[in-house]
């Protein structure tokens, strides 16, 4: 990739200015580092959504219990567009990109010229692809359009059936309850999130979901979905039950949309290739946000990471590229999930551990898991209601800090301390 791209001067400001493709979080941050960082060019934001950038982690919480608004989601209030002269083309996105003419074409017929792009498409969720998929009642969560789906099913006496026990699953299964309806979380694998969290989290999250009535199927394969009149009623697995359901949320991950970045030639395989300036192969042309697959540079290691630090983070490279200015440090990733009454923080990534070190007590509902290399370097920690530990454990991963197992076990030894 090229180091020294146009872009890092004022003096390419032209009447062409920054096109955003993409308006969700990671877009929507971007044209906001770009204004703060003194890019005065021309900037439009185009997003397929009819709404203004907002928050989606709070779909599957806030949102489904009707405890937050689209003014409480929203990233910021329309006239901020407004005061810093972003144009917004929403209804619409982007189909095409002609590199050689620098612009890109639209859903709606019109075309915008570019200094340079970023896209921000972010990911699309993942589908099921097994007979009955199409019905309706078959839902996904990644829109307020979708949670507004979902949210007219989660009533009392309905049932909700969630293939799928990651943490959108989990969070919708926990909003479901809170709302009176019944859940059944249905896992391929033997072990809630286990493609994301440790043993230990794993176990304490499947217990409480149960201890709140929710119905959990481990190691169980769906074969299709059931139903009448093209309305889906239940979920057939292979070993023969059948779960009779109101309504079906296929939570089974999610796809980067780099299709526009494949056709037009750009690096791309399991998200677009970037660098830790959010360059793609193309220096006119920026990726970031959950359509990208990124260096850690913690880790030595390339990865696609879904997560609004994540997109706040790349957006800053971003924009402090574009804009002439060093680059911002590499964070350590990180992520959270609230379920019930549990606040799960996990910061770092548990790439091949060696040992996990538990902290505190999971049957008092509040502890950590340090996971650790080989020579005891702190890779990543997982706190549930533990906040302390999470803050001392993102200094560990940060400083790649070699810690004894023990230390991190023992509760009367300030993580404080070990992190400084």
């Amino acid at each position: 990739m090229s180091q020294d791209g146009p872009g890092r001067n004022q003096a390419g400001q032209d009447q062409a200015g920054i096109v955003i493709a993409g308006a969700g979080h990671a877009g929507g941050s971007v044209v906001a580092f770009l204004r703060q960082y003194g890019w005065k060019g021309r900037i439009t934001l185009v997003g397929e959504e009819p709404l203004l950038p907002y928050q989606r982690p709070p779909l599957s919480k806030a949102w489904l219990k009707r405890e937050a608004t689209a003014d409480n989601l929203a990233l910021r209030p329309a006239r901020f567009y407004e005061q810093q002269r972003i144009e917004t083309r929403l209804g619409t996105r982007v189909t095409a990109i002609d590199r050689a003419a620098r612009e890109v074409h639209l859903a709606d017929g019109g075309t915008l010229p570019y200094d340079r792009l970023v896209l921000a498409t972010g990911a699309s969720p993942r589908r099921l692809g097994l007979p009955g998929a199409e019905m309706s009642g078959v839902l996904a969560l990644r829109s307020a359009a979708d949670a507004d789906a979902l949210a007219a099913v989660l009533e009392p006496g309905r049932r909700l059936a969630i293939i799928g026990g990651g943490y959108i699953g989990l969070e919708v299964a926990a909003s479901a309850r809170a709302l009176g309806a019944e859940a059944v979380v249905i896992e391929r694998e033997a072990r809630v999130l286990a493609r994301v969290a440790g043993t230990d989290l794993s176990a304490m999250i499947e217990a409480r979901h149960r201890a709140e009535g929710v119905e959990v199927l481990l190691d169980a394969a769906v074969e299709g979905i059931e139903g009448e009149a093209g309305a889906a009623q239940a979920v057939r697995l292979r070993d023969g039950r059948r779960i009779a359901c109101d309504a079906v949320l296929v939570g089974i991950g999610a796809m980067p949309n780099e299709a526009l970045a494949v056709e037009c030639g750009l690096e791309a395989g399991g998200g677009i290739t970037v660098d830790l300036a959010a360059r793609t192969s193309d220096p006119l042309i920026y990726a970031i946000g959950d359509c990208t697959r990124r260096p850690l540079p913690l880790y030595g290691r390339e990865a696609r990471l879904e997560s609004v630090p994540n997109a706040i983070e790349q957006a800053k490279q971003a924009a402090a590229d574009i804009c002439g200015r060093p680059p911002p440090v590499p964070e350590v990733p990180w992520f959270w999930s609230d379920q019930y009454d549990l606040r799960l923080q996990i910061a770092g990534l548990a790439f091949d551990p060696a040992e996990a070190v538990l902290r505190g007590s999971p049957e008092d509902g509040s502890f950590a898991v340090f996971h650790l290399a080989a020579d005891h370097r702190v890779l990543a920690v997982e706190a549930v209601n533990a906040p302390a530990d999470f803050m001392a454990g993102r200094i560990l991963v940060a400083k790649a800090r070699q810690v004894a197992p023990g230390l991190l076990h023992d509760s009367a030894v300030p993580l404080k301390e070990l992190a400084i």
